[in-house]
């Protein structure tokens, strides 16, 4: 009897060793993850994991995410791990990863120093302070990354997001973010299939110099060129044109460039300005803004979409300085809401606008769309709930900040950009071709293609350093020393357009906040500590005794 059941543990032994090696075997072969949270916050998008799996060279991804940390940047870093953890399975173990504090550096100069050199390489330190009952902390955190690849290397900024939601809402808008900023990281090193950008020039667009802050950031991915309309004979071998601020009348030659180009599929992205209003020219009176000949109207209606000829104005608005009187011989100057520049925070929940940041906006036009067969019509920038509408011409006066009364902006989110996607059909089609156009492969109705339209041509250009004439970074306000998103909207739109290997995608990923109700927990904390630590120690005495119990009973 003994023997037998002996044999027989020996045997169950055997089966559960076999069945371990059988079950490593398969899963060397097979491999798979299951991610069981309701939003699969823990999962990697099919972009990404494409992405990870072409590599054919080590990523090297040092975070300095690292130190004394708060609760919610406790958070974020375990994100970055749990998802730089992901990035290593995928890839094979060609993703490597470690963390380090800056601020551990030996002495007070080598950490300053220390400091500038990362900066200087794009990591950026945000200022965190914590209040307590008993006093009031500030310390340096570095919310960054560098990631390195085939002796290359780019920063990554993990807190991105829009900086008017509270300290949760900051953190949790990064988490969402985190695969996206790094996924495009390890893009921008790795990708040797860069995509061709045109940008449009020849009708009045403003000097190189005003766009060059964004002409360096497409750089960064994509192969830039400067296009010539009126020289170009066809624009295909493009993946993307980008329109910024045109000012003299397209020829109708010109729009039949433009839109065979839609039709063969091209993306089109189009910032325009429908009224010649300049800051310049606020500090008169009698100055009135009337619309650019541009001469597209009919090209973006055929579209499903219409620039109206008017000027927003938003209570929500960028500050300017204006003359408030005169002290001595110097003029008394302060800082007001400028109307006429407003600060986009409504966006839609849209990859090219999801957690972005505040967009500023300077003398832009309000969007409308009208009827298109087969195109999907997506609205991206909305004003607040307190703007207006006023159409042309418009008086674009300093002086008129006096006369503005709050009641007076009754609208509210009024659309600024709209995305339009699909088939569309020609401006062309049923018409007489323009003299001079080769009519070969002309085409009435488009593949599927992408057209972006902005209300505002200045949203892609940046401010000038008075003192060394140089650019500035795109966004960037030299009276609040703040930079907007502007910038990021627009790659954010171009990696849309271009589809970029689905990779812009990931940033629909959400992570949903479970907060305590903190009232309640305040209430019942005895309960609830009771439940926490008691009760499983008592669960697990109970569950021993029984066990002992049964044993007692059974062989006794």
């Amino acid at each position: 009897m003994k023997n037998s059941k002996k044999l027989y543990d020996l045997l169950i032994l055997a089966n559960g060793v076999a069945l371990a090696v059988l079950l490593n075997l398969l899963s060397s072969d097979y491999f798979f993850r299951i991610d069981l949270t309701e939003e699969k916050r823990f999962s990697v998008k099919e972009p990404t994991r494409k992405l990870l799996q072409s590599l054919d060279d080590e990523v090297y991804v040092e975070v300095y995410l690292e130190g004394e940390l708060n609760a919610p940047f406790r958070r974020l870093r375990k994100a970055v791990v749990e998802l730089l953890e992901e990035f290593r399975v995928y890839s094979g173990n060609r993703v490597r990863y470690s963390f380090s504090d800056p601020n551990s550096a030996t002495g007070e100069k080598a950490r300053n120093e220390y400091i500038r050199s990362l900066m200087e390489k794009g990591v950026v330190p945000t200022r965190v302070v914590e209040r307590t009952s008993n006093a009031t902390s500030e310390k340096l955190i570095f919310p960054a990354a560098l990631v390195s690849y085939g002796g290359m290397e780019t920063a990554v900024n993990l807190l991105k997001g829009s900086a008017s939601g509270s300290r949760d809402e900051k953190i949790n808008q990064a988490i969402e973010g985190l695969e996206y900023e790094m996924a495009n990281a390890i893009y921008k090193l790795a990708n040797t299939d860069r995509k061709r950008i045109g940008i449009l020039l020849g009708h009045g667009q403003p000097d190189s110099v005003r766009w060059a802050s964004l002409n360096n950031a497409l750089l960064e991915l994509y192969d830039v060129y400067k296009v010539n309309l009126k020289r170009k004979a066809s624009l295909s071998g493009y993946d993307a044109l980008l329109l910024i601020k045109p000012t003299t009348a397209f020829s109708d030659a010109d729009k039949f460039k433009l839109d065979q180009f839609v039709m063969q599929g091209g993306r089109l992205l189009v910032l325009l300005d429908k009224l010649d209003a300049t800051i310049d020219s606020a500090s008169r009176d009698d100055y009135f803004a009337f619309p650019y000949p541009v001469n597209l109207d009919d090209l973006l209606f055929k579209y499903g979409v219409r620039v109206n000829n008017d000027l927003v104005q938003d209570r929500m608005a960028a500050l300017y300085p204006v003359v408030t009187g005169i002290s001595g011989s110097k003029p008394d100057l302060q800082l007001m809401d400028w109307p006429f520049f407003p600060l986009i925070n409504h966006m839609a929940d849209h990859p090219v606008t999801r957690n972005l940041d505040a967009v500023r906006l300077r003398f832009a036009s309000s969007v409308d769309t009208v009827k298109a067969i087969g195109v999907r019509k997506t609205p991206l920038l909305f004003t607040s709930a307190f703007s207006r509408k006023l159409g042309a011409p418009v008086r674009v006066s300093i002086n008129e900040l006096r006369n503005t009364t709050p009641v007076q902006f009754n609208e509210r989110q009024i659309a600024v950009a709209w995305l339009l996607e699909g088939t569309f059909t020609s401006l062309f089609k049923n018409r007489f071709l323009p003299e001079g156009v080769a009519s070969d492969n002309f085409l009435e109705q488009s593949k599927p293609a992408k057209v972006l339209v902005i209300g505002d041509g200045d949203v892609a250009l940046n401010e000038i350093n008075p003192r060394t004439g140089l650019p500035v970074q795109l966004g960037f306000d030299p009276y609040t020393q703040y930079t907007f998103a502007n910038e990021e909207l627009l790659l954010n739109a171009v990696a849309w357009l271009t589809d970029e290997n689905g990779l812009i995608k990931t940033k629909n990923k959400v992570v949903k906040i479970r907060p305590l109700n903190r009232a309640s927990l305040q209430e019942h904390k005895l309960k609830w500590q009771v439940i926490n630590v008691v009760l499983p120690a008592v669960l697990l005495i109970l569950s021993g005794w029984f066990y002992a119990w049964m044993r007692r009973k059974k062989f006794t």
